[in-house]
């Protein structure tokens, strides 16, 4: 049997020209933008060369480029050890990796999983928790990559873990080297950050909030740390549109407010970024200390933390059986059904 792995993730400027390129391509995408063609052509153009020179500055600081590529190779080749030592030499795996906004992208993967011909592939987003924005965009694109390269093998595909075992367990072993040093300061706050969304999409049914929460209880949980003092909250936020919060900027203002050390987790990114090693590392520390909070620490992404990738591992094993197209880890149904853009209809 030959297993082929599609990796799905953001992707990123791999040098400073495919800066604006890179942002194009993600405005232009219908589940970012909705207006139809050619307007989204036009507003995509428009606010990607508006913000050009603000992420030029953000990747700057990164060299001029993304590091989310190399770091989601390692993840693939972590990936595929993992799941070739579990199942045994009956079965060839290879990991692929997808873009959704830079190279490599659903169609030059596409051509690489055909030439493997593979048996069975299982599409997985590095994205835990669904959106219409991430996960549902990056497995559309994928179909129509696959239909264009003729790839008739059977594929299933993974829509979302946000309470998975090995991603709650690898965030709760990292977050607990933090809470011990935070705590020779005073009780800290943990707060779990995720990237976020405009509060119309979640309104239209977009489970992601909800999952993001189920995320950061699971980790709450395996904490098992009786009157923890934890937060969820939301960064990113761009643009006039009102955004889900609370944002992550006035819960470090409300921590120095309140002087007590803070503890940032990313919460809905597996690999280091922009977002994070900008956003988090350089620019709300500034914040924190700018607002007084006593202590400012940074959890690491689960990046290719064992449990996580054994956590990945036992998904993709476990959806070679699933008869379905598109099912969450353990096959059933994750989200209430106020939730209706959730595409687990099952």
């Amino acid at each position: 049997m030959k297993l082929a792995i599609v990796l799905f993730n953001l992707g990123g400027p791999d040098c400073p020209e495919a800066i604006e390129p890179f942002l194009f391509n993600l405005f232009n995408d219908k589940a970012i933008i909705g207006a139809p063609q050619p307007i989204r052509w036009m507003l995509a153009r428009y606010i990607s060369s508006k913000r050009a020179p603000v992420a030029e500055e953000i990747y700057s600081h990164l060299g001029g480029k993304s590091p989310l590529l190399k770091l989601t190779q390692n993840q693939a080749d972590a990936l595929t050890a993992s799941i070739s030592k579990e199942m045994g030499e009956s079965v060839e795996v290879q990991s692929f990796i997808s873009m959704r906004y830079w190279h490599p992208m659903s169609d030059d993967c596409a051509k690489k999983v055909k030439e493997f011909n593979p048996d069975h592939i299982v599409l997985l987003p590095l994205y835990p928790q669904f959106s219409t924005t991430t996960s549902e965009s990056s497995l559309k694109d994928w179909a129509q990559a696959a239909k264009k390269a003729k790839i008739k093998a059977k594929t299933t595909s993974i829509c979302c873990y946000p309470t998975n075992n090995g991603f709650a367990s690898a965030i709760t072993d990292l977050l607990l080297q933090q809470i011990e040093e935070a705590s020779h300061i005073g009780k800290p706050r943990v707060l779990f950050s995720a990237h976020g969304l405009p509060k119309k999409i979640v309104d239209r049914g977009d489970p992601y909030q909800w999952q993001v929460e189920q995320s950061a209880l699971a980790v709450v949980e395996k904490l098992n740390m009786p009157n923890l003092d934890w937060w969820v909250s939301y960064q990113s936020r761009v643009g006039p549109l009102e955004w889900i919060g609370p944002d992550t900027e006035d819960e470090i203002s409300r921590a120095g407010r309140e002087k007590v050390p803070l503890i940032v987790v990313p919460i809905a990114f597996v690999s280091e970024h922009s977002e994070t090693l900008v956003e988090l590392d350089i620019e709300y520390k500034e914040l924190a200390q700018k607002q007084g909070v006593p202590a400012y620490f940074r959890t690491p992404a689960v990046g290719t933390h064992p449990f996580f990738i054994d956590g990945l591992r036992d998904l993709v094993i476990s959806h070679i059986s699933n008869k379905d197209d598109v099912k969450p880890e353990g096959g059933v149904r994750l989200c209430p059904q106020k939730h209706g853009r959730c595409i687990c209809k099952g």
